[in-house]
């Protein structure tokens, strides 16, 4: 277990502006999704040619998930992926379900656990889409969906949100507060899924190392401590982005700390983020351009 400095991810400035996303928003909305994405090829071509961090962090990662060096056409349709899931919130945030072929794997264990007792919480990262899932929760299955985040990136979602579609804010939890965790345990007696993407820490956090892509790589045990305080059975979720409008919901049962004893919980904690990584490095694999974190994620600075 250990202690890291400042984050590399928390030190890259990011690169936003409200009023071109709302104009963003506007040409998406009125001329179609088609039109959206010729911005979005411009968007993605610039990133690869004036972002050498960001195209560098994501050779390093594809090379790990492809077994093999990438090129610059790689760097190009990964970032595009990145690209189209943040365009995408834009129709699923405006309910325009239609436009999507959405898939779901693994559900039938996630509505057992919830047939014995309300409320999951779902362990993401930064791969795929998890608006997807809010998404399809609002939409398809019924299911509410709500998301801890730290508050920083809480204000700043939510800002985003706010521009994308006002009424999107509301089910978000920021992290760091005295009431963080009786506002996310109210939303599980209300039979809510809470959603956390725990593959990235803040700098005070304490950490694990466990195998991920073929290296030890550090996550953060933040997620796995709240969720063993919440004592609900955790399900890995990530919402794969597949091309064109598919996209793939998985859902893979980690734990449930439902019953673990308090003598048992480290152990219980470290065997679910062991499976955490596992799951992560599988679906790398599986669609690897779906893997949104552009910085030194194994910490190599080289």
């Amino acid at each position: 277990m250990t202690r890291q400095a400042t984050p590399d991810w928390m030190r890259q400035q990011e690169r936003s502006n409200l009023a071109i996303l709302r104009l963003m928003v506007w040409i998406s909305l009125t001329f179609g999704r088609a039109a959206g994405r010729v911005v979005l090829a411009g968007i993605a071509l610039y990133f690869t040619l004036f972002a050498p961090r960001a195209r560098r962090a994501s050779r390093i990662y594809l090379k790990r998930a492809l077994g093999r060096r990438a090129n610059w056409a790689g760097s190009y349709r990964h970032l595009f992926s990145f690209a189209t899931t943040i365009h995408d919130r834009i129709y699923l945030l405006n309910e325009r379900f239609g436009l999507f072929d959405i898939e779901v794997v693994g559900a039938e264990a996630l509505h057992e656990a919830l047939a014995k007792q309300p409320g999951a919480l779902l362990m993401g990262a930064h791969l795929g889409s998890f608006e997807v899932l809010r998404a399809a929760g609002r939409g398809k299955a019924g299911r509410k969906v709500a998301m801890l985040m730290y508050e920083e990136n809480a204000r700043k979602i939510n800002a985003t949100l706010e521009a994308i579609n006002p009424k999107a804010t509301q089910d978000i939890i920021p992290l760091g507060r005295m009431e963080s965790m009786l506002e996310a345990r109210d939303k599980l007696e209300a039979g809510y899924l809470v959603g956390m993407l725990a593959d990235r820490s803040l700098g005070d956090d304490a950490t694990a190392d466990f195998p991920f892509l073929g290296t030890a790589a550090p996550f953060p045990l933040g997620p796995w401590r709240l969720a063993a305080m919440l004592q609900r059975p955790v399900f890995f979720m990530t919402g794969l982005y597949l091309g064109g409008n598919r996209y793939q919901l998985h859902f893979v049962p980690l734990a449930d700390f439902s019953a673990t004893p308090r003598s048992e919980r480290d152990a219980a904690i470290a065997a679910a983020m062991q499976r955490y990584a596992d799951c992560l490095t599988h679906f790398c694999r599986l669609a690897p351009y779906n893997w949104f974190n552009f910085f030194d994620f194994w910490q190599e600075k080289k």
